[in-house]
């Protein structure tokens, strides 16, 4: 299963911008989190700290199509330096605020800015990736690749900046997120050789978001989102109902090892049946597997059934990213990416809220039904709109 990602790395420069995309983009599941740890460790209001963080998550969900769109016209290195050093300093500005005990309000104007000028890194990898291997066979296990590179962010972040935050200093998480993100942007855009060129003469009026292809997609991660905001909330809740809350990381982190299997095993694969077809059914496996988890109490069987619901993710995000791949013109390619980043980051934060809410009033259990309804809501939408994802040119993936 291995094999086929060995041939990766052969091109000359891939080393350089995978393992510093991979130290620039780990905050990403790491901000969020220090900012509450730290925000209530120093205000003691957990209300507080999660209003700061939704504030950083919106603001980039809005920025993020358009720092995509600043790259296709002038290029990564010219636009994420600036970026990503305003980005740090705002964060260290909201450090500073939070320590010096400043207004309420300089945090949610600190915050802003930080989520505003978060660089979106996963897009730029992937950019690329397409850059290099278009038209190869190998996009397809490169992505595949990236997928997984995210799910083990997802594993390994939430729980080094939570160690870091409460066994050493409120500080420390953020300090090493600031340090991650500035040091591995930095050095990803001194990758200079792998960076795809400004298509001057290929540029495309308008947005890819007014592509139909482009929108649905969008529409379906959207959906996922919510999947992923509300099980991270309820599963928490899930974990202390049943009086094992430290038990709540490994329950998700069942998620993530599910979507980590199955992105190696798919990437692995060369597939005959077209995008969209591989689309659609990775939808209907996603909801299927989540029908489960609202009908069981035992916390051992639940991390079985987390990690079965987790075996559709990658293969839907992969297969999502591929598509976008082909519908969007080349000159709007780290645009079009980004709206997924949009798309989940706003799923997400409704998500978060609306799980967090029907626990409070039914138990976690019975809040699952949310996650289970959002997930078939994904799956009826794009298998409504599966015909929006042709093409524009022929193609034997199309």
């Amino acid at each position: 299963m291995v094999g086929p990602y060995r041939g990766l790395f052969s091109t000359p420069g891939v080393k350089g911008f995978v393992i510093s995309g991979f130290i620039g983009r780990m905050p990403m599941s790491m901000l969020g989190i220090g900012i509450v740890l730290l925000i209530e460790a120093l205000t003691d209001s957990f209300g507080m700290a999660g209003a700061v963080a939704a504030t950083v998550n919106v603001s980039y969900a809005i920025a993020a199509p358009l720092m995509g769109r600043l790259v296709d016209r002038f290029g990564q290195a010219r636009v994420i330096v600036p970026l990503v050093i305003t980005h740090g300093a705002a964060l260290a500005a909201l450090m500073l605020c939070v320590e010096f005990g400043a207004p309420f309000w300089t945090l949610f104007l600190t915050g802003l800015v930080v989520g505003a000028t978060a660089v979106p890194l996963g897009s730029l990898v992937r950019a690329r990736w397409t850059h290099l291997l278009a038209g190869s066979g190998q996009l397809h296990t490169a992505f595949s690749f990236e997928s997984v590179a995210d799910e083990v962010i997802f594993v390994a972040g939430p729980a080094l900046v939570t160690a870091l935050a409460t066994m050493i200093n409120p500080f420390a998480g953020l300090i090493v997120t600031l340090v991650c993100t500035v040091a591995g942007t930095l050095v990803f855009a001194m990758q200079r050789g792998t960076e795809p060129p400004i298509r001057v003469g290929e540029r495309h009026s308008g947005s890819p978001i007014t592509i139909p292809g482009i929108i649905l997609i969008s529409c379906v991660f959207l959906a996922m989102g919510a999947v992923f905001g509300s099980v991270d909330v309820i599963t928490i809740a899930y974990a202390e109902e049943h009086g094992v809350k430290p038990a709540a990381g490994l329950l998700l982190a069942s998620v993530a090892a599910g979507s980590m299997v199955s992105g190696l095993w798919y990437g692995a694969r060369h597939w005959k049946i077209s995008l969209r077809s591989r689309f659609v059914r990775a939808l209907v496996v996603f909801a299927v597997g989540l029908t489960p988890i609202a009908l069981i109490g035992d916390v051992r069987v639940m991390a079985v059934a987390l990690f079965l619901a987790g075996l559709a993710i990658s293969p839907t995000i992969i297969t999502g990213y591929s598509l976008i791949e082909r519908l969007v013109p080349p000159s709007l390619l780290t645009e079009g990416m980004a709206w997924v980043s949009t798309a989940v980051g706003f799923g997400v934060a409704v998500g978060a809220g609306a799980g967090g809410r029907l626990t409070d009033e039914f138990g976690a259990s019975s809040a699952y039904a949310f996650s289970f309804g959002c997930a078939i809501l994904a799956a009826v939408i794009g298998i409504a709109g599966s015909t929006s994802l042709r093409a524009p040119v022929a193609s034997p993936e199309s």
